[in-house]
This record gives structure tokens, C-alpha cells and sequence, in this order.
């Protein structure tokens, strides 16, 4: 199993970001997919799930109306769109499945929202 986040950066509040998973070693277009956050001192947390068909959503109520995930089987990716950045989403981002993640994690992209 390998797992690439890419995408982060630095951005100011308000700001626009496109996190981008790219996965291998499995079968990616039969697995609900998840995006997770780990911010400096704080656990781990869930921030986005997707089905294998990409049809249904969900999304932790901090994010909701904020971020969109998606993903393109094609190409054994998934994405995570994060507008109206705000302070508090700054954390290393990470892609995993929802349910009994792969003990494998990846590096994570840290995204960092500050003026």
C-alpha cells in the first residue's frame, strides 16, 4: 500500500487549497476513501468520507460547506477541495480509508492558514 498526499502550503485566511491522494498497492475504486487532519498537540481527526462510486459524502462539522472531497478511480485519486480557509484548519493532512485504516500512513501535506 502506498499513500501520496500533495498539495498544501501556506495560504491566508479566506484562501483556497487543493489537497490531491494519490493511492497504489490496492484495489482504490472498491474502497470508501477519507481524508484525516492532525493538528500540532491534537489527536488525529476524521475530516471527510467518500464512498467507492464517489456518490455519497460526509464531512466533519467543522469543514462542512467549507471542503468538498472527490475522487477519479481512473486515476486512483482522491482530492480534497478546502475553501474559506480559516486558522484553525491549519494540521498535516492525511488520506486513509474511513473504516480500519491501513496501518501504512502516509507522509501527509501540511497546510498552514495564517495572515
Amino acid at each position: 500500500v502506498q499513500l501520496v498526499e500533495s498539495g498544501g502550503g501556506l495560504v491566508q485566511p479566506g484562501g483556497s487549497l487543493r489537497l490531491s491522494c494519490a493511492a497504489s498497492g490496492f484495489t482504490f475504486s472498491i474502497n470508501a476513501m477519507a481524508w484525516y487532519r492532525q493538528a500540532p498537540g491534537k489527536q488525529r481527526e476524521l475530516v471527510a468520507t467518500i464512498s467507492s462510486g464517489g456518490r455519497n459524502t460526509n464531512y466533519a462539522d467543522s469543514v462542512k460547506g467549507r471542503f468538498t472531497i472527490s475522487r477519479d478511480n481512473a486515476k486512483n485519486t482522491m482530492y480534497l477541495q478546502m475553501n474559506d480557509l480559516k486558522p484553525e484548519d491549519t494540521a498535516v493532512y492525511y488520506c486513509n480509508k474511513p473504516a480500519r485504516p491501513f496501518d501504512y500512513w502516509g507522509q501527509g501535506t501540511q497546510v498552514t492558514v495564517s495572515s
